[in-house]
């Protein structure tokens, strides 16, 4: 009996923080495409213009890593874009979530990790509907494989999971130090200058790599390009790297959110 009420007071609290997920994420994509044209399909235009310039400028010279083909240089650039715009926005969104929302935690009594997760899930369903798709149809013209098609559902799984553990991690530390934000965009800045986004990691020193592999959008994005560019069925080994720095982030940000929360309160 006593199993059954826990139980029930557990599902209770689930369903309780997916619905309130489930507002503040309608909430979020209502403010930030109200009026819009296009909507979440915004989300696109970043990737795709800065695509078309680093074809331009490196195209020719990186192509050479790509099978001589200038096409696969901009699939490669786009797939690196996505996954870094991804995880900036989603964490630099979440970053200011605790504190944006101090005046209605301090009125209601509400799951306080709720308001990073809101960031990245509202971040989840843009990919899905925008670049996800074009993914998808270049996994097909490239593979012609529905294993492949279901495999991209690992590296953006990985992806998730770092995004939401750092995410859970610059929430935290904001509510302690005001000045993060500045300081997060230098680090934004690290993660994207030393991931392959606009160049192949083939020409990276030898000196170098083992430093580059400690990024953990990395191994998210080789995955992402061997399963979307190759054409050879999913490499398990990089999909597995994915997963595992995936989920060390995310024990590593939820672990310190966790320990910190009962602080913030005092500071919110």
């Amino acid at each position: 009996m006593t199993i059954s009420i826990k139980d029930n007071l557990t599902w209770l609290q689930v369903q309780r923080y997916w619905e309130l997920l489930r507002v503040l994420v309608v909430r979020t994509l209502k403010v930030r495409y109200r009026g819009s044209f296009l909507g979440v399909y915004w989300s696109l235009l970043n990737p795709l213009i800065m695509t078309g310039l680093y074809t331009a400028i490196f195209g020719a010279t990186f192509s050479s890593y790509y099978g001589n083909s200038i096409l696969n240089y901009v699939l490669a650039a786009f797939t690196g874009l996505v996954v870094i715009n991804f995880f900036s926005a989603s964490t630099s969104q979440a970053l200011i979530s605790v504190v944006g929302n101090g005046a209605l935690l301090n009125k209601i009594c509400l799951p306080v990790s709720v308001f990073p997760v809101s960031m990245v899930a509202a971040n989840i369903f843009q990919f899905s509907v925008g670049a996800f798709p074009l993914l998808v149809l270049m996994t097909l013209v490239n593979s012609k494989s529905s294993v492949n098609v279901l495999a991209l559902l690992f590296p953006f799984l990985a992806l998730i999971l770092v995004s939401t553990g750092i995410g859970f991690l610059v929430s935290a530390l904001y509510v302690f130090f005001r000045d993060l934000p500045y300081f997060y965009e230098l680090v934004v800045f690290v993660i994207w200058i030393s991931s392959p986004i606009f160049y192949p990691a083939a020409i990276v020193p030898k000196q170098v790599k083992p430093f580059l592999s400690l990024n953990p959008l990395s191994p998210i994005i080789e995955s992402l390009r061997q399963i979307t560019l190759s054409g050879a069925p999913p490499d398990l080994g990089l999909i597995w790297g994915a997963l595992l720095s995936g989920i060390i982030i995310l024990s590593l940000g939820w672990t310190c959110f966790h320990l910190w929360r009962h602080q913030f309160m005092d500071l919110l």
